[in-house]
Parts: structure tokens; sequence; C-alpha cells
């Protein structure tokens, strides 16, 4: 087992790794107490290697490791990797590219929705993974041997599991399919939220301008705050306070102080200063400027009968082409096919279109329609009939 303690250490491997068309890769990180997630363990293998990389040793630099996360010549290989490739962006300004991302590449193939490693290497591979090493601390050192074989497993089997998706993705010509979420994950927008933006993340459950604009401006500045100080958003101050400043925005520390999980000291000090500068901001944004949350369209009478017509038909094609339906299409986008056949859906382009899309506008029309055969929905072509 290759452990890479040393930046002089960690050039040489990475010189290898470059030289192979992918790579696997994982990472070990912890987030309880953090903002930003705390990288404790890097795996990465080719087809004849495999290094364990430890972030944590004194005077380690990572550089030789994001430089291969650059180089366009080698694929990175991850399972559910977004929270990897959002630690590999906040440490390096970069995301990794070109990307393959084994867990959407098993929708694609047929196996389910969201499917797990543990299970998606049980199911390729026949190899059960130990996990009982998944939830221990991996900021401690010295690391056990359990600890660094579990870690390297995750890279060492993604190898089979790749190989055996990307043949299936091949035979099936379905390569393409996976592109739109990889440009997704390769995109630095993904993993970034703008301070401003914050105040969606919370369900704010009104529609009242001013009070959206005072949240807005206080869930950024816990942002900012978050970031600066390198904690969870809910430490600095949690969701509910928030929404109850928004709803009753006090104008001074001794009000503030009142808000039921803000106490005297955060009131007073530099922290409560700088939340009364932010709600006073909110109340001053223009009224034309203040944001709006859009209100869900109640589906027009007649439409709910076609949503369910339009479900059966979307889970039946997507058995019938071994894809989970997440990758298809969502409730949302349904809803805008039902009310709307030109609606500007991902289901009525491309691929999708194919495997449901074109059926889905077939149903609307009257084109086609369903029958149970043995237990069986079969989708009739009423042209033809």
């Amino acid at each position: 087992m290759q452990i890479v303690k040393t930046t002089d250490s960690l050039a040489d491997p990475c010189d290898r790794l470059s030289n192979h068309s992918y790579v696997t890769i994982d990472t070990e990180f912890l987030r309880e107490s953090t903002f930003w997630p705390e990288l404790c363990l890097v795996q990465i293998a080719s087809d004849d290697e495999a290094a364990i990389i430890d972030p944590l040793e004194n005077g380690i630099e990572l550089k030789p490791l994001f430089d291969l996360m650059q180089n366009q010549n080698v694929l990175k290989v991850f399972h559910a990797g977004r929270q990897d490739l959002e630690i590999f962006h906040h440490l390096s300004g970069d995301v990794p590219k070109p990307i393959f991302d084994t867990q959407v590449a098993a929708m694609v193939c047929g196996y389910g929705e969201s499917v797990g490693y543990d299970t998606l290497v049980a199911k390729i591979t026949g190899v059960g993974i130990d996990k009982s090493s998944r939830f221990t601390d991996w900021s401690r050192r010295p690391l056990t041997d359990r600890q660094l074989e579990y870690a390297q497993a995750d890279v060492t089997h993604l190898r089979d599991v790749y190989a055996n998706l990307k043949n299936n993705l091949e035979s099936t010509g379905r390569a393409d399919w996976l592109t739109s979420e990889m440009k997704v994950l390769e995109s630095p927008d993904t993993y970034f939220i703008p301070p401003e933006n914050a105040w969606k993340r919370i369900k704010a459950r009104t529609n009242k301008p001013r009070l959206l604009a005072i949240l807005q401006s206080i869930a950024a500045w816990r942002e900012k705050q978050a970031h600066i100080q390198n904690i969870p958003r809910n430490r600095v101050i949690r969701d509910e306070a928030l929404l109850e400043i928004a709803a009753n925005p006090p104008r001074n520390a001794e009000k503030l102080s009142h808000v039921r999980g803000i106490g005297k000291k955060f009131a007073e000090g530099k922290m409560g200063i700088g939340l009364l500068a932010a709600i006073e901001q909110g109340r001053a944004t223009p009224e034309k400027e203040c944001p709006i949350v859009p209100q869900k369209s109640h589906l027009p009478k007649g439409l709910g009968p076609l949503m369910d017509l339009l479900r059966v038909l979307l889970k039946t094609r997507c058995e019938e082409n071994d894809v989970a339906q997440k990758l298809i299409c969502n409730t949302s986008d349904l809803e805008k096919i039902a009310a709307d056949s030109g609606a500007d859906v991902p289901a009525l382009k491309g691929w999708r279109y194919e495997v449901f899309g074109k059926d889905a506008l077939a149903l609307k029309d009257g084109k086609i329609a369903f029958t149970a055969d043995n237990n069986k929905i079969r989708i009739i072509d009423l042209q033809q009939s």
C-alpha cells in the first residue's frame, strides 16, 4: 500500500498517473464543525497502481495532485463525486475535468436512482465491501490498517465499476447521455452560492417583498460570516432566527437580544452590529428590487389526470429502457409538459425526447393509449389501429 506523506513523494505517482487514460479518485473528509469540508485523505488509482495521499501531513503541498486534476488527457472517475469535486474546487480554485461519475452512469445503465457505491460494487463485481470504517474520524492519526484498506478499496474496486459501465454505455450507444450531467458537475457555479442568493435555501413560506428583502440581506451576511469563520451556517445563526428577524426586524441591540437563540453578548458585540447593519440594508432596498418567491401555479382543471397518465408513461418507458426516471424528467417538468407541448424542458430535447418526450407529446395529442396486458402496461399506437 503506497502512503504519500510528502510533496516530493507525491510528484512521482502523479507523473505516472498522468500517463494513463483515466484515474479513479475518492476522498475522506469531515464537515460537521466547518463550513468548508476538511480534507483528510485522498485515494487515487490507475490500472496498475494505487496511492493514498495524506493531506494532513505537515509541509505537504498538493500542487502535483491539482495539476493532475486539470490534465485534460486524463479522465477523472468519481462515484457520487459532487462533494469530492467541491473540495478540489475550494482548495485549488478549479474543478477537476474531464470527469466520469459512476453513480450517474449507473442511472443510465439501469441500476436505479442514486445507487450507493457498495451496492454498485456488489452488483458489478460480486465483492462485498467492509463498511465498518465508513464513519470513523478520518482526521485522527495514526490511521489504522483497516481504515487504509477501506480507503484504498474505494478506488481499486471503482476501476472495475468504471470499466463495466463504460463498456455498457458504449455497447448501448448511450455514452453521450452523460454529457449534460457531467457539464453540470464540471461547472464552478455548481459549487458556489453567491451570498445574495443564500436566502433561497431558507423556507420562508411568504411572498412579502419587504420581509424577503430583509431575509436576503441578513442571509447574505450570515453566508459571508460562515465563509470567513469556516463554521456551519447555523453556528452563526439558525434559519429560524433569520426568519423571525425578517418578520419582526429589530432596530437595536436590545431588541435583537430578544430573538430566540441570540444572546445579549452576540447582540451587543461585533456580530450584532453587522447583523443590525444587514437588517437596515434590507429595509432600505428599493421596492422594485425586493425579491419574490415564484408561486407554484395550480394545474388547470383537467390536467391532473393527464399528469397521472404522463407519470405512468414515464415509468413505463424508463423501465423499458433501463434508465432512472430522475435522469429523464422531474415532477415540475412533467407539469410543464402537461400544460404546454412546447415547454422548454430537457425531456423534450435530445436523447430524452427519444426515450420519453416524443411519446409524451403523442399521448397529449391522442395518438397513443394504454392498456393492461398480463399485469403489464402496454402502449397502443392509435394511428396504426
